[in-house]
């Protein structure tokens, strides 16, 4: 199984998208609090309609307790950023991995970045230099399938 950690998400229809998507995949969402929004906002139900009921979430009051929670990943963890030059294409994904997302506005914290070490990053390479990044929820299905493809876990 993979996981999908975001790291204090800000916008639902972002995390709904990724919550559909993590239903369809089944792989496990960890949403790491403070949310920027109330987990039952219409937004949230609407962008993962129907698909949220068979979602396997797990949310969190901060880091540390993900850390500790034993529904966490196994595996490593892979930070998804903009702050390096390794392709997620370089990385080799393996069952029980997890997938971190940063938020929205500011991305992962330093001290996560730290946390996790250089190796753990890694980015989606884009074509256009003068844009920093994709949209959240397009950035985490573009990693879930990748690592999907990589570890056959989708047959």
């Amino acid at each position: 199984m993979l996981h999908i950690v975001l790291f204090q998400p800000e916008i639902p229809q972002n995390t709904g998208n990724i919550g559909r998507m993590c239903a369809l995949t089944k792989s496990r969402l960890h949403l790491i609090h403070p949310l920027g929004f109330k987990i039952t906002d219409a937004q949230l139900r609407r962008a993962g309609m129907d698909y949220w009921y068979s979602l396997d979430v797990h949310h969190h009051n901060d880091w540390p307790a993900f850390r500790a929670s034993p529904a966490a990943p196994g595996g490593r963890l892979w930070l998804f950023t903009t702050k390096t030059k390794r392709s997620f294409w370089d990385a080799g994904f393996a069952d029980g991995d997890g997938l971190v997302f940063g938020n929205e506005g500011g991305g992962a914290p330093e001290w996560l970045h730290s946390e996790l070490g250089e190796e753990a990053r890694v980015t989606i390479p884009h074509a256009n230099p003068a844009l920093r990044s994709l949209n959240l929820s397009t950035a985490a299905g573009i990693a879930c399938y990748e690592a999907l493809r990589q570890t056959q876990l989708l047959g």
